[in-house]
């Protein structure tokens, strides 16, 4: 009974983690001077101070031991946050909400493919269904737009591809690392690497006091928040599962843009939206009413017990 209500927590989390993640397009849209890699950077700074912050709170002056404890499979992890965190918010500033996201859709299809891969995980029919039935949902919603692209739109789509790509190693990172390794603190090296990278493209910052309050909500509670909920989610979902969920987002993110921004989607949008919710409900419903086992072969992190002792002392 443990394991199922850690899983719904899981789903919760993730659930939460992508609803943040798909405000970024509408408050983007809402910045006056801060540009491309100038948005970058302040996004992914205050990220990093955020993380910090809870940090030095959860771990009571362990917060650098904690950073130092991550060895190679954080690194990595943090390296992956960065190419995500710069791919994703680069893209956005060069084409729209909408076709930005669409990229983002692949993440499921790479996720299982690696899982399948790296992980020996058995993806039942039901999810590949499921994540066959959203990436279809998906490319409906962006059909009209996709045939008007023009020369930066296209840029800042291929640059969007390296978020998936960076997205879906991630995710098999965090499934391998299990309860070993405590990989929040890789989402404080991700944003710091970012930051980094970013800094020397937007020199000097000619960001306005309008647009640090954007940024500062951009860097908590679009990015520092809901990567550690994902990370802390991660540990009782199976890998093709999180990035189905992730799937929210791109739902979502042409809505706000919509509603707050005026970027208008076309009816594709609506119809193909109805067909990406339809198959995260399904493949949800079918997890809850089976066992855990029955539906994707575990991985060794994922036992019970470790999973009490992977979530025990978190701030979530």
């Amino acid at each position: 009974m443990s394991r199922f209500v850690s899983h719904q927590r899981a789903v919760v989390l993730m659930i939460i983690a992508a609803i943040l993640w798909s405000s970024a397009g509408v408050m983007t849209r809402q910045l006056e001077s801060a540009r491309g890699f100038e948005v970058t950077f302040w996004r992914s700074l205050f990220a990093a101070v955020f993380v910090t912050a809870t940090l030095m709170w959860q771990k009571r002056g362990k917060a650098l031991a904690s950073v130092q404890a991550l060895g190679w499979t954080g690194t990595v992890s943090g390296a992956m946050w960065a190419v995500m965190f710069c791919c994703f918010m680069i893209a956005l500033t060069m084409t729209t909400v909408a076709n930005t996201l669409i990229v983002l859709s692949i993440a499921p299809l790479l996720t299982a493919f690696l899982a399948w891969i790296f992980l020996k995980q058995v993806i039942v029919p039901r999810t590949w269904l499921a994540i066959a039935v959203a990436c279809a949902g998906i490319v409906w919603m962006f059909a009209q737009g996709m045939s008007q692209l023009g020369g930066p739109q296209l840029l800042g789509m291929g640059i969007a591809l390296g978020a998936p790509l960076a997205s879906s190693v991630n995710v098999i990172v965090l499934k391998k690392a299990g309860a070993r390794i405590d990989l929040i603190p890789s989402v404080l090296v991700g944003a710091l690497l970012s930051a980094l990278a970013m800094l020397p493209f937007c020199w000097p910052l000619q960001v306005s006091a309008h647009d640090v309050a954007i940024l500062i909500a951009l860097g908590f509670f679009q990015l520092g928040l809901p990567c550690m909920l994902v990370v802390t989610a991660s540990r009782s979902l199976s890998a093709p599962e999180i990035s189905l969920l992730a799937l929210i987002e791109v739902l979502l993110g042409p809505v706000w843009a919509w509603l707050g921004a005026g970027e208008v989607p076309p009816a594709e949008t609506l119809a193909g939206g109805t067909l990406v919710l339809a198959a995260l409900v399904f493949n949800e419903l079918v997890a809850m009413r089976r066992p855990v086992s029955g539906a994707i072969a575990p991985a060794p992190d994922s036992a019970p017990q470790a999973i009490a002792s992977s979530t025990s002392g978190t701030v979530f």
